[in-house]
């Protein structure tokens, strides 16, 4: 009974089988549709701000050079920041702290070492309250609604005018240029505006004091002026400064005119050429004028290895800037190895010569016309903590 039960139903599926085949051959096939996916998982939040909007991070810059002159002094002249020869030096150590949410900001960076005592040596205020060189930068930052990206900000902020920077892990060689150097300001107090024309031009205006001033001289009786182009291949960027520089008085403006154009030929392969004119007007009559241009070329040869090269020429016609009217020169070659985002290191030869005697040499100042120096420069950056 069992078995012919089970040759029943067998015979009932293969009659349901040739039907509906028979039936499938009679009707046109529906088009296949995969089942709908169901849709992808929304992504995670981004994890909250560990410090509420605020970033801190931080830098050690270290170097020893060797001066081949091996002046009495131990003094690398006309260099910024590494002044010293022979012996290791820390040349800026700097913490940072950066505030900046939709309309307002922070930024600050405290720091200490050569560099923060080098850029306010004539600082009047400085002189005379030193806690001010430990500051290298601090103002607020004004970013008004509607104003189509315009940020205002007042305060201490370095220079918009030259083509390298205060601290050396920015810069393509780890010394400084002479234009650097001895041609524009470190640094101003006041008001700058920077506003977007459209998305490749943007101009400011600076109301400050005179160069290198945290207060005390010409308070906020200089105007600066800038520009900005920045397209895919290359940048181009031009400053002008003008007002009066002398203590005590408003008479005798200072001028300069800055300017640089940063090429990118491709990823691995940039230059840069450098401009400045200067003129110092005397409180009386005359004037003292100083100016000069600077290229240099970096290629980046592996992904952690790249070598710098610079040179320039700078006249200084009357000594303003360097205390004897001569034509300096200059040739730097860098080679750079970043061991990560954090370490940088640098070794560096450099040629100094001037059209007149003006170097030391042994116990004999003044008394050769170039400068050989071999230096090895050391960068730990820190953070951003965030």
């Amino acid at each position: 009974m069992r078995f012919s039960f089970l040759l029943l139903a067998l015979g009932i599926s293969v009659w349901a089988a040739d039907t509906d085949s028979s039936q499938a051959a009679a009707t046109p096939a529906a088009s296949p549709q995969d089942p709908a996916k169901p849709a992808d998982p929304a992504p995670p939040p981004p994890p909250p701000a560990k410090y509420d909007g605020w970033v801190f991070s931080g830098l050690v810059d270290g170097y020893i050079t060797k001066n081949f002159n091996t002046p009495t002094s131990i003094n690398n002249q006309l260099q910024n920041f590494d002044l010293t020869s022979g012996r290791p030096e820390l040349s800026l150590a700097k913490f940072t702290v950066d505030k900046s949410d939709k309309v307002l900001g922070i930024h600050a960076d405290i720091g200490a070492g050569e560099t923060m005592r080098w850029i306010h040596l004539a600082d009047p205020a400085a002189i005379d309250h030193k806690a001010l060189r430990f500051i290298e930068q601090a103002y607020v930052i004004i970013k008004p609604t509607n104003f189509h990206g315009t940020e205002i900000n007042f305060g201490k902020f370095v220079t918009s005018a030259g083509a390298e920077v205060i601290e050396s892990s920015s810069n393509w060689n780890y010394t400084r240029s002479l234009l650097f150097a001895w041609a524009i300001p470190y640094y101003h107090l006041g008001l700058r505006a920077n506003v977007p024309i459209n998305k490749e031009v943007t101009v400011g205006f600076q109301l400050v004091n005179a160069w290198n001033s945290t207060w005390g001289n010409n308070n906020l009786n200089n105007i600066g002026l800038t520009l900005a182009v920045t397209k895919k291949m290359y940048t181009y960027t031009a400053n002008y400064y003008e007002g009066p520089n002398h203590i005590g008085t408003t008479k005798g403006k200072r001028n300069l005119f800055d300017t640089t154009i940063l090429v990118n030929p491709t990823s691995k392969v940039s230059f840069y050429v450098n401009a400045d004119f200067g003129r110092d007007n005397h409180i009386d009559k005359g004037s003292d004028s100083f100016y000069g241009v600077a290229g240099a070329l970096r290629v980046q040869v592996a992904k952690k290895f790249a070598i710098a090269g610079r040179t320039e020429v700078f006249k200084d016609s009357n000594g303003f800037s360097t205390g004897t009217a001569q034509t300096l020169k200059e040739g730097t070659i860098t080679g750079e190895y970043k061991h990560n985002d954090h370490f940088l290191s640098r070794i560096e030869y450099r040629h100094d010569a001037s059209d007149k005697p003006f170097f030391d040499k042994n116990q004999l100042a003044g008394s050769v016309k170039t400068m050989n120096t071999f230096t090895a420069g050391i960068v730990v950056l820190l953070g951003p903590w965030k």
